[in-house]
C-alpha cells in the first residue's frame, strides 16, 4: 500500500476539496466561541453559523474544508490503554451549507479513498442508515459491492443534536485490517467491537428538523458534515496498527525513550507511560498555545490534568526532575509549520510547563502525605475506593500508583469502589458532552440573531467619524421587538449606521445621543449581542421613536478620547513588559474606560518596585516622543509573517486590523486609539497584584485620570507633612523616626510595668499567711490595672521568688474598671488541697461574675469592682 506521511495526507484532503470549489479554512481555536462548550472537539463547531444559514461563504465557494485540532477528555483514564484512543487530535473535515449533498460527497469521498490515498477498493466497506436507501443506492451506483455495505440502526447511523432540531442519517467508511485482527466470527462486520474494521470517515448528511411530536420535516438546505480522524487514516496509510505508531506520535513517544532510558514496546507499564506522555504533552502545548491557563475549574482544569497526568507517568518509569518541556520542543519542530500559534508562544508554554511542574512537585508532597495518614488510620488491610479516587481526582495520582504504594505495605485497594466513583464522574462528563453537542448545534436564541440574519450587520464608522446619520432597523424592549417607543422608556435600539462603538475586546462602549426632530434619546452603553450587530441601550428622554426613522447619532467626545488614551495605553504596557520582564509576557484580558485601564497578563511572580518603575519609565518616554500611531488592515497570514503581536486566546478572521506604534508595537485590535502618543499625555501605574496562578494585573491611569491621582497624592502628601510640622519631601523621614520612638516608648513602658512588680515583691512574699493545707498562700489586691499577660507574669515571678512552693490569688481592675481574679498554685500546694477552682468561684458572687479553670489556675472576671475586697475575703475562708 502506499505510505503518506500525516502531513502529506493532511494537505492532500485539503488540496482535493479546495480543489472541487470548498474554501480551506484555518483550524479554529480550542477554545469556542459558543460559551456552552468547553472545548472544541469537532470541526463542525466553528461552522454553527454556516448551518444555520446566520452567515454565508462568499458565492465562489460551495463549502469549506479544513483540519481541526480537538481535545477531547471524556473518558481521560482510557487514553493510552489502547491504541486509538487520544486527548488531542486533528479532524480533517468538509462541510456544505445547501451547495451539495449526498450525490457529490459519496462520489467524492470514494474517489479520495481510491485515487489519492490509493487505498485497495476491496479493502473498503460502508455502513449507511438502516432507512437510507438513497445512500445505499449511492454506494452500488458508485462500484461498490453490495457485500460491502451495512445497514445498521440509528444508535450508529444516525446524527442528533438533540431530541429535537437538525439531524439525519450518516455513512460511515470502513478499512478491513484483515482477518488476523478480527474475532473470528463469521458474522463480524463494520459495527463489531473487535478490532478488524477501522472506521476513518464519518459524512453525514444533516437533512432532517426533529419536533416535539417525533415527525421529521426536511430541512430547507441540506448540509454536509464529515470528519476523518487524521491520526486513524495515518495509521492506515503507514502500515501501524496503532495511532501512537504513526509518525508524528511515534517521534513523540521517541522522546520519552530518550529520557527515561527504556524502549517501546518491551514493557506494558513502560509503554503506557510513553503514550500518555506523548499524546497529553502535545494537548496541553495546543490548549496553552489557544490561551487556556492551568486553573482549578474549567478547561484550565483539563489542562492541569492532563499535565500532571503526564508528569506523573514520567516520574513512575524513572524520569527525574522538569521533562514536559522536552516535548514541547519536538512538538513545535514536527507541526509549527502548520499551527504557527506553537511557535509564536514558545516562550509562554515552556514558562507555564514549569511552574507548573513546580506547582505539582509540592502537590505530589501533599498527597503522598493524605495516603500516608489515611493508612495510619487504616482498620484492617483495605483502602476504600473513595480515597483511591481522591488521590486520583485531588492529587493526580493514577490507580496503579496508589495500589502499588499500599502493595508495599500489605494492603488491598477497594477497586470496585473505586471503579463506581471513576463511572460516576464519566456520566457526569458524557452528560456534559450531550448537553455540549446539543449546544453546539442550537440556534442562536433571541431576537438579535434573527435581526442580524434579516438586516446584516451594523456599518460602523465611528474609527473616524464621531457624527454620522442612521435608520432605525429595530426596537427591542425586553427581548421583545416594538414598531415605536416613548418618552420614558428604556429601549434597545438596531441601527443599520452608527458612529458608536460596541464594548468588546476590553474596550466600554460610547455613550451619547440619538436624535431627530421628533426625538431626543441619551444612550448609555453599546453593546454587540451578536457579532457585528450593535444595540444601544437607551432612554427616550423626550418624543417618539418608530422603526425606520433617519436619526443623528452623535458620540460624547470625551468619553471617547478619554478610552481612546487609556486604550493605546494599554498596548504601550503590554510592549514595555515584554521588554522588562521577557517574550513569555501575553495580554490575558483587559478593561478600557474613560476613568482606568486594567491590564492582565501572563507572569509567574511578583513584579519588583524596580521593574514596575523600569515599565512606567518605557512607557512615558514612547507617550512622551509623540509618535504617530499606524493604523491598516491586513490579511492574518501577512500580520503573521510580519511579526504582529495577537492578542493570547484571541480568534480572528481571514482579515485584521493592525495598531502600530513605530517599531516599539504592533498588535492586532479593533478598538479606538489615538492618533499620536502624545494625546496620553501621562501613564501612572497605580498597582500589581496577583489574579491566580501564572498571571498578574497592573491598573493604571493616564491622562486627565493620571493628572487626578498624581494631585491627590500630592494633597495626601501635604495635609500628611502639615500634621507633621515638616516639608513635604521630609515626612517619611520624621514617620520613621516617630515609629522608632513609639517602638522605644512600648518598650520603656513594659521594663515599667516589671519594676513595679519587683519593688512590692518584698512586701507581698512577706504577707503571705499558710493555708489549712500547710502551705504558703499571698492574697494580694494589686490596685492597678491588669491583663490577663500581668497577672500571669505577676505569678510566674511570685512562684520564683517564694521560699517554699504555694500557692497565690491576685485581684485588679482591667482598664475598663471590670473586675480580674487569678488563683494559681504549684503541683505542692494542689497536692496538698490547693484547688483554684474552688477558689474562684467563691469570689464570683461578691464580683458580680464568675469563672473556672483547673486546680493548677483559674480565672474570673465580673462586673462589680467594688466587690474585689469582698471576694478576696470569701476565697481566703476557702482557703
Amino acid at each position: 500500500m502506499k505510505y503518506m506521511t500525516t502531513a502529506e495526507i493532511r494537505e492532500a484532503y485539503l488540496s482535493f476539496f479546495e480543489k472541487k470549489g470548498c474554501k480551506r479554512m484555518p483550524s479554529s481555536s480550542l477554545i469556542p466561541d459558543d460559551p456552552s462548550l468547553l472545548l472544541t472537539s469537532a470541526g463542525m463547531v466553528q461552522f454553527k453559523p454556516y448551518f444555520l444559514q446566520q452567515k454565508h461563504l462568499d458565492d465562489a465557494y460551495i463549502g469549506a474544508t479544513t483540519s481541526q485540532k480537538c481535545v477531547r477528555t471524556n473518558d481521560i483514564d482510557i487514553i493510552g490503554t489502547t491504541g486509538r484512543h487520544l486527548s488531542f487530535f486533528e479532524m480533517l473535515g468538509n462541510f456544505a451549507f445547501g451547495k451539495y449533498f449526498k450525490n457529490e460527497m459519496c462520489a467524492w469521498a470514494l474517489e479520495f479513498c481510491l485515487d489519492v490515498l490509493e487505498l485497495p477498493k476491496e479493502k473498503l466497506y460502508f455502513t449507511v442508515f438502516e432507512d437510507d436507501d438513497e445512500t445505499f443506492a449511492k454506494w452500488l451506483e458508485l462500484g461498490v459491492e453490495e457485500s460491502h455495505i451495512s445497514r445498521l440502526g440509528e444508535d450508529d447511523n444516525f446524527w442528533r443534536a438533540g431530541p429535537t432540531g437538525p439531524c439525519g442519517p450518516c455513512s460511515e467508511i470502513y478499512f478491513d485490517k484483515g482477518e488476523e485482527c478480527g474475532c473470528g466470527s463469521p458474522d463480524c462486520k463494520p459495527g463489531c467491537d473487535c478490532d478488524r474494521y477501522v472506521e476513518f470517515w464519518n459524512c453525514v448528511f444533516t437533512q432532517f428538523d426533529a419536533q416535539e411530536d417525533g415527525s421529521m420535516p426536511e430541512l430547507p438546505f441540506k448540509n454536509i458534515d464529515t470528519g476523518m480522524g487524521l491520526e486513524r487514516i495515518a495509521a492506515i496509510m503507514q502500515g501501524v496498527s496503532s495511532n501512537y505508531d504513526t509518525d508524528i506520535l511515534r517521534s513523540l513517544v521517541g522522546v520519552g525513550e530518550r529520557l527515561s532510558g527504556y524502549e517501546y514496546g518491551k514493557d506494558d507499564k513502560v509503554d503506557l507511560a510513553l503514550r500518555i506522555m506523548a499524546d497529553h504533552s502535545r494537548a496541553v502545548t495546543f490548549m496553552i498555545a489557544d490561551g487556556i491557563l492551568p486553573s482549578n475549574e474549567g478547561r484550565g482544569y483539563v489542562l492541569r490534568r492532563l499535565l500532571r497526568r503526564a508528569i506523573m507517568k514520567g516520574n513512575l518509569i524513572g524520569i527525574q526532575g522538569e521533562f514536559v518541556n522536552e516535548f514541547v520542543d519536538e512538538i513545535e519542530r514536527l507541526m509549527g509549520d502548520v499551527y504557527p500559534e506553537i511557535v509564536e508562544n514558545r516562550e509562554l508554554i515552556r514558562r507555564l510547563i514549569s511552574s507548573e511542574e513546580q506547582r505539582f512537585g509540592a502537590t505530589l508532597h501533599q498527597g503522598k502525605a493524605f495516603l500516608t495518614d489515611e493508612l495510619a488510620n487504616l482498620k484492617g488491610n483495605v483502602l476504600s475506593g473513595k480515597v483511591a479516587f481522591k488521590l486520583h481526582d485531588t492529587y493526580g495520582f493514577p490507580l496503579e500508583v496508589t495500589t502499588d504504594i499500599c502493595g508495599e505495605k500489605g494492603i488491598e485497594v477497594d477497586i470496585d469502589e473505586f471503579n463506581t466513583e471513576m463511572e460516576a464522574q464519566r456520566e457526569r462528563a458524557r452528560h456534559a458532552g450531550e448537553s455540549d453537542a446539543e449546544a453546539a448545534w442550537s440556534t442562536y436564541g433571541g431576537v438579535f440573531s434573527k435581526l442580524l440574519d434579516e438586516h446584516g450587520k451594523t456599518q460602523f464608522v465611528g474609527y473616524s467619524d464621531l457624527e454620522t446619520i442612521g435608520n432605525v432597523v429595530a426596537l427591542v424592549r425586553k427581548g421583545e421587538l416594538i414598531d415605536a417607543a416613548y418618552e420614558g422608556e428604556e429601549v434597545d435600539v438596531v441601527l443599520d449606521k452608527t458612529s458608536m462603538y460596541a464594548e468588546m475586546g476590553g474596550q466600554v462602549g460610547d455613550v451619547g445621543t440619538i436624535s431627530s426632530d421628533k426625538v431626543s434619546i441619551e444612550v448609555n452603553d453599546v453593546t454587540a449581542p451578536e457579532a457585528g450587530l450593535h444595540a444601544h441601550h437607551c432612554k427616550i428622554l423626550s418624543g417618539t421613536i418608530e422603526v425606520g426613522d433617519e436619526v443623528i447619532v452623535r458620540v460624547q467626545a470625551r468619553h471617547r478620547h478619554l478610552t481612546e488614551r487609556n486604550h493605546t495605553a494599554t498596548h504601550i504596557l503590554h510592549a514595555a513588559l515584554r521588554q522588562v520582564l521577557g517574550d513569555h509576557v501575553k495580554q490575558a484580558g483587559s478593561y478600557v474606560g474613560p476613568d482606568r485601564l486594567r491590564f492582565d497578563f501572563t507572569h509567574f511572580e511578583k513584579m519588583t518596585p524596580e521593574q514596575i518603575q523600569k515599565v512606567e519609565e518605557i512607557a512615558n518616554n514612547v507617550i512622551m516622543h509623540g509618535i504617530s500611531s499606524n493604523i491598516f488592515e491586513t490579511s492574518l497570514d501577512e500580520a503573521r509573517k510580519a511579526g504582529v503581536t495577537a492578542l493570547f486566546g484571541e480568534k480572528y478572521g481571514d482579515v485584521v486590523r493592525v495598531v502600530q506604534i513605530s517599531d516599539f508595537s504592533r498588535e492586532l485590535c479593533g478598538g479606538c486609539h489615538v492618533k499620536n502618543t502624545a494625546e496620553i499625555g501621562l501613564i501612572k501605574i497605580i498597582s500589581e497584584s496577583s489574579v491566580g496562578a501564572n498571571m498578574r494585573r497592573i491598573e493604571a491611569v493616564t491622562s486627565a485620570g493620571a493628572i487626578e491621582y498624581v494631585n491627590k497624592i500630592v494633597a495626601e502628601l501635604k495635609e500628611t507633612a502639615d500634621l507633621l510640622k515638616v516639608p513635604m519631601f521630609d515626612v517619611s523621614e520624621r514617620t520613621a523616626a516617630n515609629i522608632k520612638a513609639a517602638r522605644q516608648f512600648d518598650k520603656v513602658a513594659k521594663a515599667s510595668e516589671e519594676v513595679i512588680a519587683e519593688d512590692r515583691m518584698s512586701q507581698i512574699l512577706d504577707e503571705a499567711v499558710t493555708a489549712k493545707g500547710g502551705y504558703p498562700v499571698v492574697v494580694v489586691n494589686v490596685r492597678r490595672t491588669l491583663n490577663a499577660s500581668i497577672v500571669r507574669n505577676l505569678w510566674d515571678i511570685i512562684r520564683a521568688k517564694m521560699k517554699e512552693p504555694g500557692a497565690c490569688v491576685l485581684a485588679g481592675k482591667t482598664e475598663d474598671n471590670k473586675p480580674i481574679i487569678m488563683a494559681a498554685g504549684t503541683k505542692e500546694a494542689v497536692e496538698k488541697g490547693f484547688n483554684a477552682a474552688d477558689v474562684i468561684r467563691a469570689a464570683g458572687p461578691a464580683i458580680k461574675g464568675g469563672g473556672g479553670g483547673k486546680p493548677e489556675m483559674a480565672q474570673a472576671g465580673g462586673k462589680n469592682a467594688d466587690g474585689i475586697e469582698d471576694a478576696i475575703k470569701a476565697m481566703k475562708e476557702v482557703l
